[in-house]
C-alpha cells in the first residue's frame, strides 16, 4: 500500500474533498440535534444546583429544629428547678434564705421565658423555610419535567440518526488515513474557523465556494491542474474544480 506521501496532489485532493463531504454529513446530522444537548447540559447542571439548595435549606430546618428541641429540653431543666425551689421554700429558717430561693425561682422562670420566645422565633423561621423548600421541590420538579422531555426528544434524534452517524464517523475516520498529515492539520484548523465547518470548497461561477470570492481565470487553469495545494487569497479554504469535486461521492 503506497503512503499518504506517495499520492498525487490530485489523489491528496480528492481524499480531502471526500473528508469534507463525510464530515459535512456529519454536520447535518449534528444539526438536526440543534441546541438539545447543550440545553440538556445546562438542566443537568440547573438541577444539580437546585438539589444543592434543598439540602441546605433541609440540613438548616433540621438545624432549627435541634435549637427547639434543646430550648425544650431547657425549659424542663428549669421547670423541674422551680418545683425544687418551691419545694425548699416551704422549709426556709429566714428571710434570706427565702429571699434566695425567690431569685432562683425568678431567674429560672425568666429562663423559661427566653427559652419560649427562642422556640417562637424559630418556629417562625422554620415556617418560612418550610415555603422556600416547597418552592425548591416544584422548581427541581418542573425542570426535571422539562428535561426528560428535552432528554426524550435528542434521544429520538439520536436513534433515528444513530446508523447513519456511526457510518460516516468510521468513513471519516478512513479517509483521514489518506490525507497527509501537515494537509490535515491545516483542514482541520481551517474548518474550526468557519461555522458550516466547510475548508475544502469547489470553484462556482468562477468564484469560492466558500466566501464568492472572484477566483482569476489563471488561478482557476491552475487548480484544476491539480499539481498544487491552492487556498483561497481572501478566506483561506482549499480550493477544488467543480468537476474534481461532483466527482466525489458518499453515500
Amino acid at each position: 500500500m503506497a503512503n499518504v506521501k506517495d499520492f498525487s496532489v490530485e489523489e491528496k485532493l480528492t481524499a480531502l474533498v471526500t473528508l469534507q463531504k463525510l464530515e459535512s454529513k456529519l454536520d447535518e446530522i449534528h444539526i438536526l440535534k440543534g441546541e438539545l444537548p447543550m440545553e440538556v447540559a445546562d438542566l443537568e447542571d440547573e438541577i444539580t444546583g437546585l438539589h444543592a439548595r434543598q439540602t441546605r435549606i433541609e440540613e438548616e430546618i433540621n438545624g432549627v429544629t435541634d435549637f427547639i428541641n434543646q430550648r425544650k429540653e431547657a425549659i424542663k431543666e428549669s421547670e423541674a428547678l422551680i418545683k425544687k425551689y418551691e419545694k425548699q421554700s416551704t422549709d426556709v429558717k429566714n428571710n434570706r434564705e427565702f429571699e434566695a430561693i425567690n431569685k432562683e425561682m425568678e431567674m429560672q422562670q425568666l429562663e423559661v421565658k427566653l427559652a419560649e420566645k427562642h422556640i417562637k422565633d424559630a418556629t417562625e423561621e422554620i415556617s418560612e423555610k418550610a415555603v422556600l423548600l416547597e418552592k425548591a421541590k416544584k422548581n427541581i420538579a418542573n425542570k426535571e419535567g422539562i428535561l426528560a422531555t428535552k432528554k426524550g426528544e435528542l434521544e429520538k434524534i439520536i436513534a433515528a440518526n444513530e446508523k447513519e452517524e456511526k457510518h460516516f464517523n468510521k468513513l471519516a475516520e478512513d479517509a483521514k488515513v489518506h490525507v497527509d498529515s501537515r494537509l490535515l492539520a491545516s483542514y482541520e484548523k481551517i474548518r474550526k474557523s468557519y461555522r458550516n465547518g466547510l475548508a475544502v470548497v469547489p470553484i462556482e461561477r468562477d468564484a469560492c465556494g466558500g466566501c464568492f470570492n472572484a477566483i482569476p481565470p489563471q488561478k482557476q487553469s491552475e487548480i484544476k491542474q491539480h499539481k498544487k495545494v491552492m487556498i483561497c487569497e481572501n478566506c483561506g479554504r482549499i480550493l477544488v474544480d467543480e468537476e474534481l469535486h461532483n466527482n466525489v461521492e458518499v453515500k
